[in-house]
């Protein structure tokens, strides 16, 4: 059934209201942005909603070597003004971004750790590459001074597992604590998982997914794997669905949200962005794209029929075979150009895990403003992708109430998130 042919508005059926008697539903509280078109959620909102790029030429390392030099890194973001000097030798670039954010969305939460049960809070994000630019440095010290050069941090810096780890100890987070590996997927992956936890009693959960791989290390690796566009201009590095599409950009950040039971958050007067409604994840296997299947397991999960989805964040990956396979998909479900559908990870480049965090963080505060964020770059949508593609401006859309984000990760991972309004009726 597509929005053309949908059930009247009046015999829509009801999603159960956040806060209504049933299992525990998890509510996100707390939003807390690094991107590169704006560190913290309010600056990189208004950047996203004024179609303002974060891609632009690389200044973190030397790139004129390379034959791509266009990525998003993080403006105005010195490590030294955010981070305690006594960490800085043992964290990662990404580490640190990531407890920015968790700063910030625990902040954003109202919520203080130390007013949680000892055990009842934990975290639970996502990372594609771990402490890439520590683990460079720790490798050019081996190469050119010898072993004894190398950081003793060099054996926990590097590793995926270093940004929850630091955040559980920064915030005195003592409940569950993991790290989930499934590149642009593993924000939703993790969200997944905390919405587990929350279901199984924890009070809070900090969640999402971080990435940063703007160095020279992680720069050959992204080259290597041939998809990143050759574009010179930063406004045709990264252009979903159009007939020219010939790869994406790169960036730096994410998103980290802060999940509480809601009948918990209700009773201390928070009313939160949205409810995570259903979660699903699949795995490509030879010749069979499966994306289809992770949005139809999610919306089964949430009790809810392709009819009720307002709008879909799309995965968008800007190569011709993915962005047909993701087209289909969504056609199928809906039916050419039956819901509005956006990228706004245009403006900031793919960021690995934290790609699809943030793009959940966009689809939060689009349920709240009820409005949809435009895809940059794509002109004109190709012919063989009948999609209602957002672009040129913010669309209004009065009655948005649940969203659907779509995300990919290299390998053949796939996930599905379906956000529901807090008070959707």
């Amino acid at each position: 059934m597509t929005k053309a042919t949908q059930a009247p508005e009046p015999a829509r059926p009801a999603p159960t209201p956040a806060g209504a008697e049933g299992p525990r539903q998890a509510l996100v509280t707390g939003i807390g942005v690094a991107a590169p078109n704006g560190l913290g959620t309010r600056t990189w909102w208004d950047a996203v909603l004024c179609g303002r790029t974060g891609l632009g030429p690389i200044t973190r390392f030397d790139a004129s070597g390379y034959p791509v030099r266009i990525a998003g890194e993080i403006p105005g973001f010195v490590d030294e003004d955010h981070i305690p000097s006594r960490l800085l030798p043992s964290t990662d670039r990404g580490t640190r971004i990531a407890l920015v954010a968790a700063e910030e969305a625990l902040r954003d939460a109202n919520v203080s750790p130390a007013d949680l049960p000892a055990y009842g809070a934990g975290v639970i994000t996502a990372s594609s590459a771990g402490g890439a630019e520590f683990g460079e440095r720790g490798l050019a010290a081996l190469w050119s001074k010898g072993a004894q050069h190398v950081s003793a941090y060099q054996s926990f810096a590097s590793f995926h597992a270093a940004a929850p780890a630091q955040i559980s100890i920064r915030h005195r987070l003592r409940g569950h604590g993991s790290t989930v590996v499934s590149e642009q997927a593993g924000g939703i992956d993790a969200l997944a998982r905390a919405r587990r936890r929350i279901r199984d009693g924890a009070c809070l959960m900090v969640t999402g997914g971080i990435d940063s791989t703007l160095c020279a290390w992680g720069w050959a690796a992204h080259l290597a794997d041939g998809r990143l566009s050759p574009a010179t201009e930063p406004a045709r590095a990264y252009r979903p669905f159009a007939a020219t599409a010939d790869g994406h950009a790169v960036g730096e950040g994410g998103a980290l949200l802060v999940l509480e039971d809601a009948r918990a958050a209700a009773r201390r007067g928070a009313t939160g962005y949205g409810v995570i409604a259903g979660c699903a994840a699949t795995f490509d296997g030879p010749d069979r794209p499966t994306l289809r299947q992770a949005a139809e397991l999610a919306l089964a999960d949430a009790g809810l029929a392709p009819e009720h989805v307002d709008v879909v964040f799309a995965d968008g990956a800007a190569e011709r075979r993915a962005d047909l396979v993701e087209s289909q998909a969504l056609c199928a479900l809906f039916g050419p150009y039956g819901v509005p559908v956006t990228v706004p990870k245009t403006m900031t480049g793919r960021l690995g895990a934290g790609g699809s965090a943030l793009d959940v963080a966009a689809a939060l505060l689009a349920l709240r403003e009820k409005v949809v964020p435009p895809t940059t770059g794509t002109g004109r949508v190709a012919d063989d992708c009948p999609l209602d593609l957002v672009t040129g401006a913010p669309r209004e859309l009065p009655r948005l109430r649940v969203a659907l984000v779509l995300a990919r990760g290299r390998g053949g991972f796939n996930s599905a998130a379906v956000l529901r309004a807090p008070q959707a009726e």
